[in-house]
């Protein structure tokens, strides 16, 4: 039982370190236009963060249910797996932080998971669902596993954030021609209230979502292994029992409500770090390029989400910053930055795994 409870209380505080981690790149661009300070941006971004984790539950089950193969972990060492690859997650979260840059707590997390499911059970890399394809006639995003989920969208989102962002400016560029400078910055300053909220929402949809996921994979696991046998009435809605055969792992209410709020207390706390290399160092900003930027990402991410598939906020608002610099003029780019940021993403994935195989053969030696 204690197991179980020490595995929500990581959880939770990877979700915090989500929140400050994460959440500097959806206020970014807002701060960086100087439509809000920093304490409003934030004040936006809890509430929105808070209402977004509230919307749907697809990535949660994704994380839960679609990723690692439950049958090839023994259910009493499945709550220290979990809090292997959440502590493997929150190292790399504070590291990339601590250094400013804007890398994925989602790919974090799910390198955490695959690299903790391999190393517990002892190498088989069938404990990792690496893909399970689509029905005949059905779309690729209707797969499942590591690849359709993770893997292709981490190269495709990044991309759409990237494309949408520069078309997105490249229409205003013309449409605003005849505009006057100070009625363009005007505008689009009130409109960028709306696209950062926008963004907070999307980010919201997607990223508290996976501590949700990680919770009703522990609380299956312990009801699977008779942990939660002799609850006490109060306490039997932790009992998860796993989904029928062909059904998808339902999120509990309580879950959500305590996942969102640990998402939007982090969100408060900010990230200042993130916030001056995306918002200041990568392009300069002005609103009218804050609001396609935010509009872009914010898209990509709704949608995504909406599919169950985890991926990165920091990818999609990064690359959208940075198609909204292209559209003004490639050398606009700040290119030893972005060299800077590509590499915090390359090495994501296989830090945390590392991080995480290695932290539960430690655990199994002991």
């Amino acid at each position: 039982m204690l197991l179980v409870l020490t595995v929500v209380l990581v959880a939770l505080i990877f979700t915090y370190t989500n929140g400050f981690h994460d959440t500097a790149n959806a206020i970014a661009t807002v701060v960086g236009t100087k439509v809000l300070t920093p304490r409003q941006a934030i004040i936006l971004a809890t509430i929105t963060n808070l209402l977004g984790a509230m919307v749907g539950a697809a990535v949660a089950k994704t994380i839960a249910s679609g990723l690692v193969d439950a049958k090839l972990i023994p259910p009493d060492f499945a709550s220290q797996m979990l809090i292997c690859a959440l502590l493997a997650a929150i190292f790399w979260n504070l590291l990339t932080w601590y250094f400013g840059l804007p890398s994925s707590s989602s790919h974090a997390l799910v390198g955490g998971l695959c690299g903790a499911a391999l190393a517990t059970a002892h190498g088989n890399w069938h404990a990792i669902i690496w893909s399970k394809a689509p029905e005949p006639g059905k779309y690729w995003w209707t797969g499942g596993g590591v690849l359709y989920k993770v893997v292709i969208p981490m190269v495709i989102s990044p991309a759409l954030g990237f494309l949408i962002a520069f078309f997105i400016m490249a229409v205003l560029y013309l449409s605003l021609q005849k505009w006057r400078p100070m009625t363009v910055t005007r505008t689009f300053g009130f409109l960028q209230l709306f696209s950062s909220g926008y963004m907070g929402f999307s980010h919201g949809t997607n990223d508290a979502q996976k501590t949700m996921g990680i919770i009703a994979l522990a609380l299956v696991a312990a009801t699977k292994a008779g942990t939660f046998a002799n609850l006490p009435e109060g306490l039997h809605f932790l009992k998860t029992d796993e989904p029928l055969p062909g059904k998808t792992l339902e999120i509990a209410l309580w879950i959500k409500v305590i996942c969102a709020l640990t998402m939007a207390a982090g969100t408060a706390i900010g990230g200042w770090r993130i916030i001056k290399t995306l918002g200041h160092k990568l392009v300069k900003l002005q609103p009218v390029h804050g609001f396609a930027a935010e509009t872009a990402g914010a898209t990509v991410l709704f949608g995504t989400a909406m599919l169950g598939m985890p991926v990165s906020t920091t990818h999609v608002i990064t690359t959208s910053i940075m198609g909204v610099g292209a559209a003004k003029r490639w050398s606009a780019l700040k290119w030893s930055v972005v060299e800077r940021i590509l590499w915090a993403w390359i090495l994501t994935l296989p830090v945390s795994a590392g991080i995480a195989y290695g932290l539960v053969k430690l655990v199994q030696l002991l």
